[in-house]
């Protein structure tokens, strides 16, 4: 019997354990529907008190504990700049502190002081009409953590499938609900002075690295340019001389050829005299036989071709009456 009630007793507790596990579960929001929409911001404009922070998004709720322990009664908030999926998780950049206050109210002075003595910075964020918005039940200490498991996967695929360019992420813990809000108009509002500076920086900084190699260049550019100098003239002094060599071997052959010319002038000259004497040669002889054919009708008449020149035989008979 004591067996029996032993293990009603075991089996009760554990019993109470699920149910209690499951109670816990569904309290802490973690089974709850997530629902992602577009449209107007759930705050409007805001004055916050923050502090700008550089590493681990996990390790962003003891800043959240810190400002909170700051100001108990008021909201926080979160903004995260970096995606931790394209950006290491040293790298991302964030900020986290409280809202001073909403809309045209204005801020404590003595809780302003007090979170500018502890090291915060004042800044306001403007109002907007369209965001990309989402919200979680915040019960306890684990709902933001459950929420982040839950809600920013759903924002990043609405935001894929939409291909919407919505940054940064703004986390917003007010009363009973924790809101989620990114922004898709006056994004470069939300940027904290901190933010643009670390920006400047680092576009000055690349600028001096490309400035910087950019004189290595140079300068390696101005060892070369001695030798590439002296190489250069090498090649104009060689093609100098190989042309200037050109050049007198063409005048050569230019004189060779005028002198070959000439001389076939000269013999030309010699001919064309040559031609000339042996044709008038020729119509003196032509004189001669008229004469004699005259002198002597019964003789017959020498024949003559077309160019007024003699035939070979005719010549010589002609030679012999000469005689």
């Amino acid at each position: 019997m004591s067996d029996f009630v032993i293990f009603c007793l075991i089996v009760f507790l554990v019993i109470c354990l699920i149910l209690t596990l499951v109670g816990f579960v569904f309290y802490t929001g973690l089974l709850s529907e997530v629902v992602v929409r577009t449209g107007s911001a759930p705050v409007k404009k805001i004055t916050i008190a923050y502090k700008f922070r550089k590493g681990s998004y996990k390790a962003s709720g003891a800043a959240f504990t810190e400002s909170c322990s700051i100001g108990p009664k008021l909201a926080s908030v979160g903004v995260f700049y970096d995606d931790p999926n394209q950006t290491h998780s040293d790298e991302c950049r964030y900020v986290v502190g409280s809202i001073l206050s909403e809309d045209e109210e204005k801020p404590d002075e003595e809780l302003q002081r007090l979170f500018e003595k502890l090291g915060y910075k004042i800044i306001s964020f403007p109002e907007i009409t369209c965001a990309v918005t989402s919200s979680f039940p915040n019960r306890c200490s684990l709902s933001p953590v459950c929420a982040a498991y839950r809600v920013y996967p759903e924002l990043e695929q609405y935001l894929k499938e939409r291909s919407l360019n919505a940054h940064p992420f703004l986390e917003i813990c007010k009363g009973d609900l924790i809101h989620y809000m990114c922004p898709l108009e006056k994004q470069e509002d939300f940027f904290v002075p901190e933010l643009l500076e670390k920006k400047t920086t680092e576009d000055m900084e690349e600028t001096v690295e490309h400035k910087d190699a950019n004189e290595t260049e140079s300068g390696a550019g101005e060892e070369l340019r001695p030798v590439s100098c002296s190489v250069i003239q090498k090649v104009v002094e060689e093609s100098r001389d190989v042309a200037e060599a050109l050049l007198l071997k063409g005048t050569h052959q230019g004189l060779t050829e005028e002198e070959g010319q000439s001389e076939d002038g000269d013999r030309g000259g010699k001919g064309s005299c040559e031609s000339v004497g042996s044709g008038s040669s020729f119509e003196e002889l032509d004189m001669e036989a008229e004469e004699e054919k005259k002198s002597d009708p019964d003789e017959p008449a020498e024949e003559e071709n077309y160019n007024g020149q003699q035939k070979i035989i005719e010549g010589g008979t002609m030679e012999s009456k000469e005689e």
